[in-house]
């Protein structure tokens, strides 16, 4: 390669596409998800039953002849992405164009047990879409998240303040719960022993009622803000409990902490930590937290899945003041926080199960 002052023209023309490939695709990717989404494309496709031509799917969806042109890019840049499938049919002497599902897209498909379009929502909320043009802002506001700076508040109190926004966070953080269940099911030894788990966090109770099913002799707590627990009703072996986890933790044989570590800085991590060391303590026998979170490894994992670590730790650090981690990270909060020791087990493709023990 050429130094940094004189650049051959393959090297300008390759920047210049690399450079325009994530201008453009800014807005388009998640945009185009959200698109399909709310034309219910995933839906019209699996209900077919069969690859679906681009004339079938237009009649159905009655596009008007001016926009088809349109249709057809934005389903052919989707298939692009892995979002669809082109495969060729024929259909008497023909042989025609059309789209199938891919496993990305199956998860979009509305009604099914593995449906992320709820998470799709909440991403791509209007309320939030403006929020990544003030990074520069941020860059000098010590101490502020990118809400701070564009909305005037945290994202916990944007929530309380606005019932709809909350709903939507908490359907998506549900959602998201039904593929953490999945890989639940092959994870059964972690609770081998657990009488009593408190789920920190736990939102709507999905991931405390796979647990309730696959385990009838647990006792199950979920735990969050009062505002997400309030009008929720128990059973039998799952009971619903509002406060604060910087405060204190209900007492049990086990805490659950899914995808909450990564919201917040390793101050706040080692108080959160503290409060579950002393919710498992003193009941005779050794507890455990159980922590499901993001670990990153360069040196092992795949080039994709490193970048997804990484774009979710810039996610992160500016909407939340939090990170993702490395294992040596991990073990300094753990061990700050009184912890003796942990395990780092495999979950699902880019989490990982941690168990700590004090």
């Amino acid at each position: 390669m050429a130094s940094n002052n004189v650049l051959k023209a393959s090297e300008i023309f390759e920047g210049q596409v690399h450079l325009y490939k994530h201008l453009y695709a800014h807005a388009v990717d998640c945009m185009s998800i959200k698109w399909m989404i709310e034309l219910g494309i995933p839906d019209i496709i699996h209900n077919h039953g069969q690859p679906i031509s681009l004339p079938k799917l237009v009649s159905i969806l009655q596009i008007p002849p001016s926009k088809v042109r349109g249709v057809k890019s934005l389903l052919r840049y989707l298939a692009h992405n892995g979002f669809l499938r082109i495969v060729r049919v024929h259909h008497s002497t023909e042989e025609n164009e059309a789209f199938t599902l891919t496993p990305a897209s199956h998860l979009l498909v509305k009604g099914t047990d593995f449906c992320l379009a709820p998470m799709v929502k909440g991403i791509t909320n209007p309320t939030l879409s403006d929020i990544w043009s003030h990074l520069r802002k941020w860059t000098y506001e010590d101490d502020l998240t990118l809400y701070d700076v564009s909305l005037g508040s945290n994202f916990w109190d944007i929530l309380s303040k606005n019932p709809a926004m909350n709903e939507s966070f908490n359907e998506a953080m549900a959602s998201d719960s039904q593929m953490m269940n999945l890989a639940l099911r092959g994870c059964k030894w972690v609770f081998e022993g657990v009488e009593t788990i408190v789920d920190v966090g736990g939102g709507t109770g999905n991931t405390a009622k796979a647990i309730c099913d696959a385990f009838p002799n647990v006792k199950c707590t979920v735990f969050d803000r009062p505002q997400v627990v309030e009008k929720l009703s128990g059973t039998k072996n799952l009971t619903y409990v509002g406060g604060d986890m910087f405060e204190s933790i209900p007492k049990a044989d086990a805490v659950l902490l899914k995808w909450i570590l990564h919201d917040w800085s390793d101050k706040d991590c080692k108080k959160i930590l503290e409060n579950c060391r002393e919710a498992i303590s003193g009941k005779g026998k050794r507890g455990k937290v159980i922590v499901i979170e993001n670990v990153i490894n360069e040196g092992q994992d795949e080039q994709g899945l490193t970048g997804l670590k990484l774009l979710m730790d810039v996610h992160m650090t500016c909407l939340f003041n939090g990170k993702e981690r490395r294992e040596e990270e991990w073990k300094k909060v753990f061990v700050e926080a009184g912890f003796q020791s942990y395990k780092i087990s495999p979950f699902t493709v880019h989490l990982n199960l941690i168990q700590i023990y004090p």
